[in-house]
Parts: C-alpha cells; structure tokens; sequence
C-alpha cells in the first residue's frame, strides 16, 4: 500500500468528483512494459496500479497523475495544469529510455511473415529503400498483423524495431500502389524519428510531411484512406 499516494488519489477524487462519494483507494505499483498506468471502480472502490517507472517520481508528478487519472475516470476534463507537468515529466529523455528498457524486457511483439498471400513486404520495403531512401534505410521486421485490422494500417514500433501491415492490403482487391503508400509512410518514420517541441511529441514533422508528398500516388492514397474511414464508419454505425 501507498498511503501518500492514495491521498493525492483521495484528493482527485473529492475535487473532480462533484457530490460523487469519494470511493476507498488501493494504490500499488506495478511492472508494466512501459509508460502504462491503470485505474478502475470496483464494487465501490478505486484500484490503480502504476508503472514502476514512476516509483521514484517527485511528489507534484505523481499528484498530476492522480488528477489525470482520475479525471479520464470520472470522463471529466483534466485539469490544464497537470496534464502539462504529467506529459512534460513523460516526455523527459531518461523516462522515455526507462519506458523502452521496460518495453524490451517485459513486453513481447507479435511477428507472423513478411510474406503474404499476395504481397511480400522484403521485396516491397527492398525495392521502396532503393527508389526513395538511395538503400540506405536499416531494414526492420517487417510483419504483416495478425488480424485484418481497418483502423491501423501501418505501424512503425521504434523500441522492436518493426513495421507492421495490416493483413487488410494483402488482397489482389488492394492496388500495390497504395500497400506500397502504407509502407513507404511506415519507412519515413525512420527516417524521421519523433521530435518533442513545447512539451508534445510530433511525429508528423513539416520534413515528414514534405517527404510524404514525393510519393507519385499520395493524392490518390489520401482518396483511398478517406474511403477505408467511410467505409469504417458506415460499419460502426451499422453495428449501433
């Protein structure tokens, strides 16, 4: 138990909870692979288990991320000036090291084939490196998912070093140009590695987005991703 703690916890409650009663509080720290921080109602009582990577966090730190979790909690508003210091503290050099060394020894990525049904991602990511990177991209697993996934269809994992095609574009009813499109994006995150600026990570700098362009079918792209989010909404709103 964490009796300073379960007090920032107690207080989050009473200021963002209105005339909620305020629930007992169990606070205990947890191995997570990662920056990742968990709080839940049960049977009337707040159970929240933090990353062990903010153990040693200083106090007005761990205060931020009792209002910041309690406020996702209660689905309220997170007050401005917590949700700064949380991410500012997040964001510093030597956490963002801490959350990777953890991602490393305690998580796991799932990797299945780069060759699939129709497409094979060696030779794609292969041939993408010599037209637009002169071959000199350090090439990373490449994996197609594990399920047929429309909301993500690419994903760079900088701390596996992967890139990861959804399933979904491995279809003779999807135009090579536009799995090559969702590759070629993936690659550019290598290239261009997040930046932290005025306490936020981008990771669509103005350098990536100008490289993004030279793709030949980044128009046609644009088209087809906004007909991949129709096509997901119409499904959403089907399911309602």
């Amino acid at each position: 138990m964490n009796s300073d703690l379960e007090k920032l916890f107690t207080e989050a409650f009473r200021l963002l909870g209105g005339t909620r009663p305020i629930p007992p509080v169990e606070v205990r720290f947890y191995p997570y692979a990662g920056l990742h921080h968990t709080i839940r109602l049960r049977s009337g009582r707040a159970y929240v288990r933090l990353s062990d990577i903010c153990r040693d966090s200083p106090a007005d730190v761990q205060r931020a991320l009792a209002f910041v979790l309690v406020a996702r909690l209660l689905s309220k508003r997170i007050p401005a000036a917590h949700e700064k210091l949380y991410r500012e503290y997040s964001l510093k050099p030597e956490i963002q090291r801490a959350s990777d060394i953890a991602r490393r020894r305690r998580g796991r990525k799932m990797v299945s084939s780069a060759q699939g049904s129709v497409y094979d991602l060696d030779r794609m990511f292969a041939r993408l490196n010599r037209r637009y990177f002169q071959g000199e991209l350090p090439t990373p697993t490449l994996t197609w998912s594990q399920r047929r996934t429309r909301r993500i269809l690419g994903h760079h994992d900088r701390v596996y070093e992967t890139i990861t095609i959804s399933k979904t574009l491995d279809s003779p009813e999807v135009p090579e140009w536009f799995t090559e499109y969702i590759m070629y994006h993936e690659m550019l995150h290598i290239k261009h590695p997040a930046r932290v600026m005025n306490g936020r990570r981008y990771y669509h700098t103005g350098a990536f987005r100008s490289d993004e362009r030279r793709f030949p079918h980044y128009d046609e792209a644009q088209r087809w991703l906004e007909r991949v989010a129709r096509q997901r909404r119409t499904s959403r709103a089907r399911a309602a």
